[in-house]
């Protein structure tokens, strides 16, 4: 399982790339990962609960206790203390004050988040992809597929593991062909946490660039980063953030609508993992999307290009 999705009451559900774990929450002094959410209320809230239902039922799912051995008495009470214990040191302190800085935390706290009203398809996949037995028709790609429509002006796609196959290049190529717009944000070497699927990525490179697309990778973080106190607040900017490894997914089409979940653009999220996500209606957050890879992306991933002789090159504002 890949998809992810957060509901309480039937009321609000949140739905994005962010496994819970430390180092996507920015509380960890090792890899933190830089992640995109949406928070949905209306009808989409119920497509999600109904989406959890299907998996929590389905025959692949098993209860804890079926596959793990029951804890030694005292145990739990022993995590009690540790937890009491962390909560009051000084660290969860000052990740807290982080944590309640941002005016987006406050705005929610104090039920004044202002909200983009828009139509918001659930697109994911059946649980029998686990088990090899959900047909083609059925799987996150051919949804995204027919949600997404026939794009006319532009595409800019954020994928932190992205590898497209030769099908994947020849579908970008054709875009550009057609005149669209195709910009792409993907992890250097230096910022993704998993190797082997930057090198899956790198054969590719060249015939995206020379079809046309702009590819830019996010950039690691400087070697003081780890040790910086407003590391929290500026990785709290989606896409603006500074943090070590890009692992957000989203894509914008034509400035009209976007999508936001947990599908990379690569084999394993279309054959393998279960995946999910929203794809939504929204000519702002699509245009937000744009902008970032206008204003904030180029300030923090190399712009890769080729040059005279066809080799590739990588460029930073900073003109690393």
């Amino acid at each position: 399982m890949h998809n992810k999705s957060f509901s309480a009451d039937g009321q609000a559900s949140i739905v994005g790339g962010r496994n819970v774990g430390n180092e996507y929450f920015g509380a960890t002094d090792g890899v933190v990962f830089a992640d995109l959410d949406v928070l949905a209320i209306g009808p989409a809230v119920l497509a999600i609960e109904q989406d959890f239902d299907r998996y929590w039922n389905h025959v692949a799912a098993y209860p804890v206790d079926q596959v793990a051995h029951p804890v030694a008495p005292g145990a739990l009470e022993g995590l009690r203390r540790s937890g009491q214990a962390l909560v009051q040191s000084p660290a969860a302190q000052d990740y807290r004050q982080a944590l309640e800085a941002p005016p987006f935390v406050q705005h929610l706290l104090q039920a004044q988040l202002p909200m983009d009203w828009a139509v918001a398809h659930l697109v994911s996949d059946p649980p029998e992809k686990i088990l090899g037995q959900a047909p083609s028709t059925a799987l996150i790609g051919e949804q995204l597929r027919r949600a997404i429509g026939t794009p006319t002006q532009s595409l800019d796609l954020v994928s932190p593991y992205f590898v497209p196959t030769a099908a994947g290049v020849q579908a970008f190529a054709q875009l550009r062909a057609q005149g669209l717009r195709v910009r792409i944000l993907t992890n250097a070497l230096e910022a993704t946490d998993v190797a082997i699927v930057h090198s899956g990525y790198a054969k590719y490179r060249k015939p995206l660039l020379q079809a046309g697309i702009a590819l830019y990778e996010k950039r690691g973080a400087p070697p003081d980063y780890a040790k910086d106190g407003d590391r929290l607040r500026r990785q709290l900017t989606a896409l603006g953030s500074s943090g070590s490894s890009l692992h957000a997914k989203t894509f914008a089409v034509d400035g009209q609508r976007a999508f936001v979940g947990s599908f990379n653009f690569d084999p394993r999220s279309l054959q393998l993992n279960p995946e999910m996500g929203l794809m939504i209606e929204s000519p702002r957050l699509a245009q937000q999307t744009s902008h970032s890879f206008d204003q904030t992306i180029p300030a923090l991933a190399y712009r890769v290009s080729l040059n005279a002789q066809g080799q590739r090159r990588r460029q930073s504002r900073a003109g690393v």
